[in-house]
């Protein structure tokens, strides 16, 4: 108000500035985005006769043009599914019969894949020196090959395994993450359980469409002596998969300007998580490299003995025990 008083006709010369820099088209009409730096606002109106510090130039945007400084939100899905809103209504009874019995409820998904070697992350670390990297991310560069985090999230018991493995991502891999989180985890918790309920991405190492997954898995289901029922979220809809915002963003907080050397090191990172409402995370590095172009044998798709429920059978089926 001050500036706007002792120097009249700052606001409408802030304003046109911002108008005529602005962004790409607007979302809505009559609303303003730009990307325009506080600086440049000043340098701008210099010339008009106005002398605002940039801190004055925040204030009078957010104060008096009432702007704020937003992110884009990555919320338009690319696609949609005809049985969105009926699937979503299958995971919601389905997840809460599972917990009624105490039986366990996995969220599963592949996290990005993280270079390992002394490649450049996002974000700042407290240090007494400096932290340097390579100038491009090659991953020729990778003193390994790439991490494959892949996550199994306890929706109830808030505590999730990493599997940490390398090679490809495969259905072979997301099989045995289930298994190692059994042995790890889930036996202690869950003794006695008639079944275990996975929540999965429709696409990836984990899809609808992957039978190496289906295969793997019933062999997990087999020497485990527990039926597995899987249940796939509609297609474009990865984003609701609670693993996603309950775990994953956590890890990438983990080694977030960070240099990530060795495996155990992200390894160690990793174990480490923990949040205020009581997040537990246990990571395991995989014994083996998995190898890509690995198909289910011809006799278990011939005889898939995969359960599949009567609607919607291709997003819900049980791999019997």
């Amino acid at each position: 108000k001050n500036a706007s008083k002792s120097q009249p006709g700052v606001v409408q010369a802030i304003q046109a500035e911002v108008k005529t820099q602005t962004a790409g088209s607007p979302v809505r009409d009559g609303e303003i985005w730009t990307n325009i730096g506080l600086r440049v606002i000043a340098s701008a109106i210099k010339p008009l006769g106005f002398n605002l510090s940039p801190g004055v130039i925040s204030s009078i945007l957010r104060n008096t043009l009432k702007l704020g400084r937003r992110k884009i939100s990555k919320d338009i899905p690319l696609g949609s599914s005809e049985h969105r809103n009926e699937q979503f209504e299958r995971l919601a009874e389905l997840r809460r019969q599972y917990e009624q019995r105490g039986w366990p409820v996995l969220s599963v998904d592949t996290k990005k894949k993280e270079l390992i070697g002394r490649f450049a992350r996002s974000g700042r670390a407290w240090t007494d020196g400096s932290l340097h990297a390579f100038d491009h991310d090659f991953g020729s560069s990778s003193s390994d090959q790439k991490a494959i985090p892949y996550g199994v999230y306890d929706t109830v018991a808030n505590e999730a395994l990493v599997y940490l493995a390398t090679g490809a991502d495969t259905g072979e891999l997301a099989a045995d993450a289930i298994r190692r989180w059994w042995h790890r985890l889930g036996k202690f918790r869950y003794a006695g359980a008639g079944g275990i309920l996975l929540l999965a991405d429709c696409g990836g190492s984990n899809g609808y469409r992957v039978p190496l997954y289906r295969e793997r898995l019933h062999q997990v289901a087999a020497t485990l002596d527990v039926p597995i029922r899987v249940a796939h979220l509609p297609p474009y809809c990865s984003k609701y998969n609670p693993i996603d915002h309950r775990l994953f963003c956590h890890l990438t907080q983990a080694i977030s300007g960070r240099l990530v050397e060795s495996l155990s090191w992200m390894q160690m990172l990793f174990s480490k998580v923990s949040t205020s409402s009581g997040l537990n995370v246990v990571c395991e590095l995989a014994r083996k490299t998995y190898e890509s172009g690995i198909k289910a044998a011809s006799e278990f798709r011939k005889n898939e003995p995969t359960q599949r429920d009567q609607n919607l059978g291709q997003f819900n089926y049980v791999l019997p025990n």
